[in-house]
């Protein structure tokens, strides 16, 4: 028995250009895709969410220590007297030249120091030594601002009562 060769063999399969043309296609969408979504935007906008939180927890415990002391900041901690926020910013920093309120703060109002989300621009975990990328005010009418030196994207988180 003689077997015969079939001269119509029909080969199925891509072509080598078929291949290619679908790899570059999912190439550009995974780029695009890349692009909107943007990791580094992604989590600049978390820590910008995180320092705003933060500013309103400052602000919030400052809030609670005038309500406990009838209307004045007090802060008799470290040699200072009661009025240690001027109408200058004063970094919270314990190594800061200014008045250092964090203690005042810590654990009464607050559980524990805030910190910078970005390792960059806060250091530190106790109420001892740390620089927290806040800063405070009080203007002439009383009302105080917390801000925060480190925030991304061109904001400015401020918030003012």
């Amino acid at each position: 028995m003689k077997l015969k060769r079939s001269e119509n063999k029909k080969v199925s399969g891509f072509t080598l250009i078929e291949i290619l043309v679908v790899i570059g296609m999912i190439a550009i969408l995974a780029t695009i895709v890349i692009i909107a979504i943007n990791p580094a935007r992604q989590f600049a906008q978390g820590r910008n969410t995180q320092r705003l939180s933060n500013v309103n927890t400052i602000l919030n415990a400052i809030g609670q220590n005038i309500v406990d002391n009838k209307g004045t900041f007090v802060c008799p901690v470290n040699g200072f007297g009661t009025n240690l926020i001027d109408e200058t910013m004063s970094d919270i920093s314990s190594t800061s030249s200014k008045a250092n309120i964090m203690p005042c703060l810590v654990p009464v109002y607050m559980s524990s120091v805030l910190i910078d989300p970005d390792p960059g621009k806060g250091s530190g975990s106790g109420t001892t030594t740390y620089t927290t990328g806040y800063s405070v005010s009080k203007d002439a009418n009383g009302r105080y601002t917390v801000a925060a030196s480190g925030a991304e994207l061109g904001q400015t988180i401020s918030v003012t009562r």
